[in-house]
C-alpha cells in the first residue's frame, strides 16, 4: 500500500510518477486501499469478500465503473459515490 502515511498531496505526486511509468510502456501493479488510487485504475481485481480466512476469492474484477456496479463488491459499494460524485451512506 504505497499511499500509506502519505499526505494528499503527496498521493498526487504519486499517481503522477506511475502514469510517468506506464506512459513509459510499463506495466504497473499496485496493491492498495485508497479510493483515490483505485478510481484511477485501468483494471481492479477486487479480492475478498473479508479479509483474512473470510477472503482470498475474486470478488469484482473490471474498470472502476464495472466494480462500483457490483453488488458484492465492499470496494465498489464505496467506489460508486466517488465515481458519481455523491456521498453514500
Amino acid at each position: 500500500e504505497p499511499t500509506t502515511g502519505l499526505h494528499p498531496a503527496d498521493i498526487e505526486h504519486l499517481l503522477l510518477v506511475l502514469n510517468r511509468l506506464i506512459d513509459l510502456g510499463n506495466t504497473v501493479v499496485v496493491i492498495e486501499h485508497n479510493l483515490d488510487v483505485i478510481k484511477t485504475a485501468d483494471w481492479i481485481l477486487d479480492i475478498g469478500p473479508e479479509g483474512g480466512d473470510g477472503g482470498g476469492e475474486i470478488v469484482a474484477q473490471g474498470t472502476p465503473e464495472q466494480v462500483s456496479a457490483c453488488k458484492q463488491s465492499f470496494t465498489g459499494h464505496y467506489l460508486l459515490p466517488i465515481l458519481s460524485g455523491s456521498k453514500r451512506e
